[in-house]
């Protein structure tokens, strides 16, 4: 069967756009293959930073003829409701239709449509350019003299040429002809930009991959990551060094080249004085190099890895020493941050006031910038205040939360208020993204207890599923804050996430504020510090989102929700502890036939109480009169004392046996006892017996939410 090789060759694809254009590229020619009823085996995307390429093998060479029945009116129908049968089947007249027989119904019409079928090449021919012209580019332009005109073609940068071969691998392919955008198809194209920009004429998808390889580029992505990954491994290793993992710029930098040429660059060593990450970013963000160190050591070594896209006559000294020139420029800046961090701010006497408003000892570094993002007066949100008032919020909830955490509320109060004091550090202010990090460091400099240092740190986290939660109490405690003012904040002023939108990341916080508290083994009463309401119904709803990421099943998650009471509703450890306890259960026999039974019960308690019949308020033991009600009666009255017990010491699975243990006396009683009995006394009072196992059993969950 035939194969189709596409290539859109541009001026250049930028690295974030590439993987999401050639997997859109697929998609979008795939499936109009298959609506114009083609099928294939298989396809596969390609990309580089200037082509994007398809490879779709064993497609149809041409779509199959089809037949197609519209049903329209009856045969007697109004003269207007015929002719439009005829305009929406595309007939010229009542002769051309089919008459069929309803036996019901009688005569009506029936349009056949029969469309033959089209060479696979003639579609490939109008379904390509209408995929290029409206490609789902993030961002894209227009170039030369047409752009000027109306409907101009657009793309992420000038599209230079296109590829298109269709044909079977015994026989020449043919070049499927089209224009789009004031460029015609054809069977060429060129290799790298400098070591081989002459035209390559190519035939089907392995033989322009081999030309492409001869020309100095290498189509395949994920080799490209390999190639770099691998030469970087052994650069580094024939130095005794190791290379820092970092798969997000291995990612960007295959991206960025067609012939990875992987080089060694250097740096004074006095640069190591900086924090490890700070170099590391100023080396990532302005040059997109990796940093190495010492195999198995500490810290990092004064050698670089940059990769280049041209394979140079002098084996790449120029362009690793011309890199070396730009990273010692970089550090200089970094070093100067660092540095100008620790000292003394100029402007300190305008600083007093915030000082002693909050609390702060103007004599040490990180104090005077906390009282500086005060002074500053920066708005952390119009209706929500300043950073600093923010930062005085977080700090009184600190204190507040830290006895529920086991921590010191003195030590969590002067972390919170130094949390984001590296908001208006030199260094965040270049790389953002260590906000917290280099807070951390500096509280480090000027002798703060370990524990604040590690809450200045970790009270942003965790900021993903896969990031890491806050261990240190005082840590655990800002964290909480945080996130809880944030919550508290919005919901207070009515910006609630909507749908998809989600602007202040309000589930983010509070996905955070549960995975500290069940990560910790955390009790902590929502209510307690923050209102309740429908604040703790968003709480329930990201709650059960984490939990069934955890594989907790979804009904015993909303059982758990409506039953066991409200007092228990916000203590999120608390709910995950009897989930469990609840899935263990009913994963044995025992737990599956209390299921039934109390389904049994439930049932015949919800229809009597619809008809309205008496329910006895109390059990009355003298008009037990089966042995097997006795017997039930008994079993649940030990249930009840046990259920007491075992819920008070928050004891789930305790609980949970205690409610198997009904569940062979309910089986016996269900079996010989007639629950609805002509006697209205005995009848309200073995009603009042159920409506006990139902409220026992309530007292875990809500049973009824229970599926299967």
């Amino acid at each position: 069967m035939p194969d189709l090789l596409l290539e859109l060759r541009s001026e250049e694809i930028p690295a974030r756009m590439q993987r999401k254009a050639a997997g859109d590229l697929r998609k979008l020619v795939t499936d109009g293959l298959v609506e114009a009823g083609l099928t294939y085996e298989g396809a596969r995307e390609y990309w580089t930073p200037r082509r994007l390429t398809l490879d779709i093998r064993g497609l149809d060479a041409r779509s199959k003829d089809t037949v197609e029945e519209r049903k329209g009116p009856r045969t007697d129908a109004n003269e207007k409701a015929i002719e439009g049968f005829l305009r929406g089947a595309g007939l010229n007249s009542v002769s051309e239709a089919e008459v069929r027989t309803d036996p019901k119904k009688g005569d009506f019409f029936v349009a056949v449509i029969r469309k033959a079928g089209r060479p696979t090449d003639e579609i490939i021919a109008e379904l390509v350019p209408a995929v290029i012209r409206d490609f789902p580019w993030p961002k894209s332009m227009r170039w030369g003299k047409a752009s000027r005109e109306p409907g101009a073609m657009r793309w992420v940068r000038p599209l230079q040429s296109i590829l298109c071969t269709f044909g079977p691998e015994t026989e020449e392919p043919v070049v499927v002809d089209f224009t789009v955008g004031g460029i015609r198809s054809g069977n060429t194209t060129v290799g790298h930009r400098f070591h081989a920009p002459e035209e390559i004429t190519v035939r089907r998808f392995d033989d322009y991959v081999d030309k492409l390889g001869r020309a100095f580029v290498v189509l395949d992505a994920e080799r490209r990551r390999e190639i770099i990954r691998t030469d970087a491994e052994h650069l580094a290793f024939a130095q005794g060094l190791e290379v820092v993992a970092d798969e997000g710029l291995l990612e960007e930098v295959s991206g960025l080249v067609e012939w990875p040429q992987v080089l060694m660059g250097t740096f004074e060593e006095s640069f190591l004085a900086i924090p490890p990450e700070v170099v590391r970013l100023t080396i990532r963000a302005n040059q997109k190099c990796f940093v190495t160190k010492p195999i198995g050591g500490e810290g990092l070594s004064n050698k670089f890895l940059l990769v280049s896209n041209i394979e140079a006559s002098d084996g790449g000294l120029e362009i690793a020493r011309g890199n070396g020139k730009v990273v010692r420029a970089r550090l200089s800046d970094a070093l100067y941050f660092w540095q100008t961090d620790q000292g003394g701010l100029p402007d300190l006497e305008s600083l007093k006031l915030s000082g002693a408003d909050l609390g702060l000892d103007l004599a040490k570094p990180l104090d005077q910038r906390m009282a500086k993002l005060d002074a500053l007066n920066v708005t952390f949100h119009a209706k929500l205040g300043s950073q600093g008032q923010r930062v005085r919020r977080i700090a009184a909830l600190a204190q507040e939360i830290a006895p529920l955490v086991g921590a010191d509320p003195a030590l969590a109060k002067r972390a919170a208020l130094l949390a984001k004091a590296d908001l208006t550090t030199e260094a965040v202010g270049e790389f953002p993204e260590l906000q917290g990090l280099m807070g951390r460091r500096y509280a480090a400099l000027q002798g703060e207890h370990p524990s604040v240092q590690a809450a200045i740190e970790d009270h942003y986290k965790p900021l993903g599923p896969s990031d890491a939660v806050p261990s240190d109490p005082v840590a655990i405690t800002v964290a909480l804050a945080d996130k809880l003012d944030t919550l508290v904040g919005f919901w207070a002023i009515d910006e609630k996430p909507t749908g998809s939108k989600d602007p202040y990341a309000l589930r983010r916080a509070a996905l955070g504020v549960i995975r500290i508290l069940l990560a910790n083994k955390l009790t902590v009463k929502l209510g307690s510090v923050m209102p309740a309401g429908d604040l703790l119904s968003f709480f329930h709803d990201r709650l059960k989102v984490q939990l069934r990421d955890e594989g907790a099943r979804h009904d015993l998650v909303d059982a758990v929700l409506s039953g066991g009471g409200d007092g228990a509703r916000d203590d999120l450890l608390d709910i995950a502890r009897r989930i469990e306890a609840l899935g263990r259960l009913l994963a044995t026999e025992d737990g599956r036939n209390l299921l039934a039974a109390y389904r049994r019960a439930a049932n015949i308690l919800a229809a009597e109480e619809k008809k309205g019949t008496r329910i006895g308020d109390v059990l009355d033991l003298s008009l037990l009169t089966e042995p097997e009600e006795r017997a039930l009666a008994g079993a649940v009255d030990r249930a009840e004392i046990e259920l007491a017990e075992a819920m008070g010491t928050e004891n789930y699975d305790h609980a949970a046996t205690a409610l198997a243990r009904l569940r062979l006396p309910a089986d016996a009683f269900f079996d010989k006892v007639l629950v609805n009995a002509e006697d209205e006394k005995l009848r309200a009072n073995r009603l009042a017996l159920l409506a006990r196992i139902r409220a026992a059993m309530h007292q875990v969950a809500d049973f009824s939410k229970i599926a299967g």
